[in-house]
């Protein structure tokens, strides 16, 4: 009897290692939420929003703002402009400093709305209030104004998120008069971790011409500095004053938007239990599906490996688009153009630059 001996089979090839990290992701999907199934799917039901016009953007250090604003089309000033940076807070003290640091050379007026509860209704310190020393480079230029939230009664449903927050949206409006701004001026409509840059800033200052309104492009960071995602923030705003029309918002308001404008820093803290205090009281609080996801240990795991915090895919609009999306985010071992204030405080703010995905609890 001749016993042949048996090849092995050649070893299988994992083609589209992609799709079938995609066909994972929605199973899971389907055995736990029904939100993972509507992102995995947006490309079929749900159209891109139509693209923006781009404005070039020039800069160079050591070249006169005059001759930038003449690169842009734009003319310089002979007196600069007021420039109002209005933002509305809730628990970010290190950006905070990090963007008025950053900005405090070209700005009038920090104009600053906080409130006692989140967008959820959890109670909350007025954390800018109880910290105002640490501001106090700035104390001549800030108005703070404080909104009385909607806390939530135990037992009951939430108030849709989105409507505590657009109340004081509209708030801002009031607080902007009360800062003295005035037709002809400029302010700026972001988030507190959307940060322009301080040149972006300057073409405010010095240059006429600039549209009357435009959002600002930011390089889109999740954690820290560490982790770039992509140039897709686009909600942060400037525009030229009119008490007539100008109505604070941060949502899309033109279809012009000036490139490579600042930084957007997501869920950039420096403590765990600030993670936490984000994700229950944000807008989106909606997305901790489990209680694990609060977990510190998933969390600071989350944070070193770039994965989502609440497990979600990307919210792209189509299937190409979605794929290269999928899975953590590359780290990058690049400090490079992010804000001066963070390179001159590297010590302080660690946690924010490669290496230092580490939190405090």
């Amino acid at each position: 009897m001749t016993i042949r001996s048996l090849r092995k089979p050649p070893p299988v090839k994992l083609v589209f290692p992609s799709l079938i990290i995609l066909f994972l992701t929605c199973l899971f999907g389907i055995l736990t939420n029904l939100q993972t199934i509507s992102y995995l799917f947006r490309p079929l039901w749900d159209k891109p929003p139509p693209p923006f016009k781009r404005i070039p953007h020039y800069y160079a250090e050591n070249v006169s703002v005059g001759h930038l604003c003449e690169l842009h089309g734009w003319t310089p000033r002979s007196v600069p402009r007021q420039v109002f940076d209005a933002i509305i807070f809730s628990n970010e003290l290190d950006l905070l400093e990090l963007r008025w640091r950053e900005l405090e050379p070209y700005v009038s007026k920090f104009v600053i709305l906080e409130s006692n509860t989140t967008f959820t209704g959890i109670p909350k310190p007025l954390f800018f209030d109880s910290n105002k020393e640490r501001f106090a480079f700035a104390e001549g230029k800030i108005v703070h104004g404080v909104f009385p939230g909607k806390k939530r009664s135990k037992g009951q449903p939430y108030e849709d998120p989105f409507l505590l927050e657009g109340q004081q949206r509209v708030a801002m409006n009031w607080l902007l008069r009360e800062a003295g701004i005035s037709d002809g001026d400029a302010v700026i409509m972001s988030d507190a971790d959307e940060i322009p840059s301080p040149h972006t800033v300057k073409f405010l200052q010095w240059c006429d011409g600039i549209p009357d309104v435009m959002h600002l492009e930011m390089r889109e960071y999740m954690y820290s500095f560490e982790f770039p995602v992509d140039y897709s923030s686009w909600r942060a705003s400037v525009h030229i004053y009119s008490r007539k029309w100008t109505q604070y918002r941060h949502s899309r308001q033109t279809d012009l938007i000036l490139s490579d404008a600042g930084w957007h820093c997501s869920f950039c803290f420096r403590r765990l239990n600030e993670f936490v205090f984000k994700m229950k009281g944000y807008s989106h609080a909606d997305r901790v599906k489990r209680k694990e996801f609060l977990d510190y240990q998933r969390i600071q795991k989350h944070i070193c490996k770039g994965y989502d915090l609440f497990d979600m895919l990307p919210e792209r609009y189509s299937f190409k688009e979605l794929i290269s999306k999928i899975g953590p985010i590359p780290p990058s071992a690049s400090a490079v153009h992010v804000p001066a204030f963070l390179i001159q405080n590297a010590a302080r703010f660690r946690f924010l630059l490669p290496g230092g995905c580490l939190r405090e609890p």
